[in-house]
């Protein structure tokens, strides 16, 4: 999900730019600066937690598209090797994240609408279980509303998937916050035109071990 950044003002802008031209000729020039290396970036902020989808990967976006892979904050989202977090545990009591984030979507004039297969629409309505990575939506150690993701977050407002790969949960029990992953079990619900663009909620849900 973008978030917006705060521009500065025009005026500063201008203030600089005059000062500049001011002191031209008593300021010596910089040096350019030199282009990093491929991957630099990324070696020098430690462990990566999710990334672009690499070459090959069904959905990466192909060569000469703008970047090596899906960009994060779209698709079904990536668990880097790199990760120090495990990925989710092999459960088979759980609503696999293969059959939530296999969703074709059709864009309209003014959004982006889910279009649910016949396998999504066969959980409608029914009690699910869902397993994943927890985002707090509140700043407390247990939890009544949040998101469950397929893959941890990069960063504490950072998404790294699309809409298909995370759900709201509304949980009737208090689930407590943790990095490992967790279960809830409740009723699902298809977000056909959800204000926020979410694709799922899973409501009256309770933790599940």
């Amino acid at each position: 999900m973008p978030h917006p950044l705060t521009r500065p003002r025009l005026y500063l802008h201008c203030a600089t730019a005059a000062l500049w031209a001011l002191a031209g000729a008593a300021l010596a020039q910089p040096t350019p600066a030199t282009k990093p290396a491929p991957g630099d970036f990324e070696r020098a902020r430690g462990p990566v937690l999710t990334s672009p989808l690499p070459p090959g990967t069904p959905g990466a976006a192909p060569s000469g598209a703008g970047g090596a892979g899906l960009a994060s904050g779209s698709g079904a989202g990536y668990h880097s090797p790199e990760s120090p977090i495990a990925p989710l545990p092999e459960r088979a009591d759980v609503v696999p994240w293969t059959v939530l984030t296999d969703l074709a979507k059709k864009v309209t004039k003014t959004s982006v609408v889910p279009e649910f297969n016949a396998r999504q629409q066969a959980l409608e309505g029914k009690t699910q279980r869902i397993q994943g990575f927890m985002v707090p939506l509140d700043a407390k150690a247990t939890q009544i509303h949040f998101l469950l993701t397929s893959v941890p977050l990069s960063c504490s407002f950072c998404i790294p998937g699309g809409p298909e790969s995370m759900v709201e949960v509304r949980a009737k029990t208090a689930v407590r916050h943790s990095i490992e992953p967790v279960v809830v079990e409740g009723r699902l619900v298809l977000l056909r035109n959800d204000p926020y663009g979410l694709y799922y909620r899973l409501v009256d849900a309770v933790p599940v071990k």
